[in-house]
Formats: C-alpha cells, sequence, structure tokens
C-alpha cells in the first residue's frame, strides 16, 4: 500500500509539471525531457510490477498515452510484455479451497493489444506464448491481432499457431470473437506477405467458412479465401511476365 501511494505521489508531482513549465513559457531541455521520459518509464514499470490490479491498469492508461506521443522504448515494451504473460502464470488459491483463480484478463488483453504497436521479434514471441498459452478466448483473440499486426511470420510460426487455435477451440467451443479476430489475423498477415502459402492457415480459414459461427464470421472466412484466390493469381501472373 505504501509502495503504490508512493507511486501515485509521484505520478500527481509529473502531471502538474509539465503544465507549470508550459505556463511559465519556458521550454524543456534536452536534460529535462530525458530525465522526465526516465521518470515516466521507472513509474509505468513500478505500476506494471505492482500486486494491484487498478495499478496494472493505470500503467496501461500511460503506455497508451506513451504509444500515442510517440514516446516508445524498449523498457515500455518489457512491462508490456510482464502485462500480458505474467498474470496467466500467477497461481491464486483460494483460502481453504484451493482452486485456482484466473487473474486479470482484462489487463492481460489489453497488454496484447498494445504490444502490437511494437513491432518486434520480442513482442512478436510474447504473443505467440500467450496465445498459445493463455486460457482466455478474449486474451487470445487479442494476441492473434497483435501478430498480426506485427506480420512477422517465420517459417509459418504465426500461421501455423492461428490454425492451431482455430481448430482446438472449433472442436472444444466455438468462439465468435476468436474465430473473427484469427481472420484479422491471417489476412493481415497476407497483405504483408503477399498472400499465403501455409496449408494449415488455409484449412483453419476454410474450417470457419463451414463451421459453427455465426454469418458475418462465416462470410469474413469465405470473403478472405477470395482474396488470397485473387493474390496466388495476381502473384503467378506478375511472376510469368
Amino acid at each position: 500500500m505504501k509502495r503504490s501511494l508512493a507511486v501515485l505521489v509521484i505520478l500527481s508531482v509529473l502531471l502538474v509539471a509539465p503544465i507549470w513549465g508550459q505556463t511559465s513559457g519556458g521550454e524543456r531541455t534536452v536534460e529535462e525531457s530525458y530525465l522526465q521520459e526516465s521518470l515516466e518509464t521507472m513509474i509505468i514499470r513500478e505500476q506494471a510490477y505492482a500486486d494491484s490490479k487498478d495499478m496494472k491498469l493505470v500503467a496501461l492508461q500511460y503506455i497508451r498515452q506513451a504509444i500515442d506521443e510517440g514516446r516508445m522504448n524498449p523498457e515500455i515494451g518489457k512491462a508490456l510484455q510482464y502485462l500480458a504473460a505474467e498474470t496467466s502464470m500467477v497461481v491464486t488459491r483460494a483460502a481453504g479451497v484451493g482452486r485456482v483463480l484466473n487473474n486479470y484478463p482484462d489487463v492481460r488483453r489489453e497488454a496484447c493489444l498494445l504490444l502490437g504497436e511494437f513491432k518486434t521479434p520480442e513482442a512478436k514471441d510474447t504473443l505467440l506464448r500467450v496465445s498459445l498459452s493463455d486460457n482466455e478466448p478474449m486474451v487470445i483473440a487479442a494476441a492473434l491481432r497483435s501478430l498480426g499486426r506485427i506480420g512477422i511470420n517465420d517459417n509459418d510460426d504465426v500461421t501455423q499457431a492461428i490454425a492451431f487455435i482455430v481448430n482446438r477451440f472449433d472442436i472444444l467451443m466455438p468462439d465468435n470473437s476468436l474465430a473473427f479476430d484469427s481472420l484479422v489475423a491471417l489476412e493481415m498477415l497476407a497483405d504483408a506477405q503477399g498472400g499465403l502459402k501455409d496449408p494449415s492457415a488455409i484449412r483453419a480459414i476454410m474450417r470457419i467458412s463451414d463451421g459453427s459461427y455465426i454469418a458475418p464470421v462465416r462470410q469474413k472466412a469465405r470473403d478472405l479465401l477470395l482474396k488470397l484466390r485473387r493474390m496466388d493469381a495476381a502473384g503467378g501472373s506478375s511472376s510469368g511476365k
């Protein structure tokens, strides 16, 4: 509790300082800007690693602001990687019962979405692990969408993971949102690569197009199959010239 209060006090100071600087007409020096950014990163890290869910949510708000204002850095990326995966690995037992509780899926989901802004191999690897290990469909869907946004698909590892997830949930419990985000991710990867060559990904799309999903999801799959055929035909025509 004391640690959380201390962080909130520092946050208040940082929020007031830029306003004072602007109203006094002064401009920050390079050193002052560096100090401000370092303090921001330190506070985000402290909030992300705190036990409190509220502190983690505040960290995500400040990370979103930093991303929107172009202040992305590797340390913020590491904090996001922790938030995306950490709570899915923490085991909390209810007193006297021994029941395993699932901690903060909404935190993990938001962290996964924000990680898509960090188009790095480290972000991609974290999202891939989360997509295969988390048990919440909304978290997995967010991880897949961000994997598509990042666009890295070395040796078809991402498309194969998406196909595996689609097949697993299609058998156990079809989820419309997860299926739709899987299609969105595959489409973004196709756009980044000029098409999809992974047979498992094509089969997964076909499975959704004829699966137990709502009509818009099935139509999205059919539209994607048509788009992929056109991309493949266009690629074949250009290579034949």
